[in-house]
């Protein structure tokens, strides 16, 4: 489950306690949704990360999937 967390650490870098300015997560919205990345603002981001949000656990979970994968072939 450290996997996830890792993740969305990694993501919000520079912008941790403001993720909806994180430009990587937004691009991510951007790619996923359709909405413009310029004009997210975080009720935006909140809103995307709440209506998707089995979608997105269902992508942390592939995540730590992978992290798995990476470690056992190491």
């Amino acid at each position: 489950m450290l996997a996830p967390l890792r993740f969305i650490w990694n993501a919000t870098r520079g912008h941790r306690l403001t993720p909806w300015r994180s430009e990587y997560l937004r691009w991510r919205i951007e790619t996923f949704s359709g909405k413009r990345a310029e004009t997210l603002k975080a009720k935006d981001v909140f809103g995307f990360v709440w209506s998707a949000r089995w979608e997105l656990l269902s992508f942390l979970v592939w995540t730590e999937h992978l992290e798995r994968e990476a470690r056992g072939r190491s």
